[in-house]
């Protein structure tokens, strides 16, 4: 989990989704972010809207996931910047399922967020 200086505030969320920019990854993950020049440190939150699963449960596994795999990446990331990332429809089979042989989520889910953190750069 990240610290709660590393995630986004109510408010500025707000903002970011009023003025942000925005990247699309590969599958079902969007990152709307702003450069917020009064951060010094970079900023994320992980949104899991109702729209992917009623069940607060669920929602909470994919939120939790996403935290534990971008507290690697943060160092990669602007000083300046403040994002969301925000899963998909189908996110919650993609992303929170259990892994097995064929299949591990949390190596998808690392893919993508390396894809899209790319491409801010």
């Amino acid at each position: 989990m990240l610290k709660k200086k590393n995630r986004v505030d109510r408010k500025t969320i707000d903002k970011i989704f009023k003025e942000g920019r925005f990247i699309n990854g590969e599958n079902n993950l969007v990152f709307k972010f702003i450069f917020n020049k009064n951060s010094r440190i970079p900023t994320v939150s992980f949104v899991a809207p109702k729209g992917v699963c009623k069940s607060a449960v669920k929602r909470n596994i994919l939120r939790r996931r996403g935290y534990a795999v971008l507290e690697k990446y943060l160092k990669d990331l602007p000083n300046d910047i403040s994002g969301v990332f925000i899963f998909g429809k189908k996110s919650l089979k993609l992303f929170a399922g259990r892994k097995h042989k064929n299949y591990n989520p949390n190596t998808h889910l690392e893919y993508e967020i390396k894809n899209i953190l790319s491409k801010i750069n």
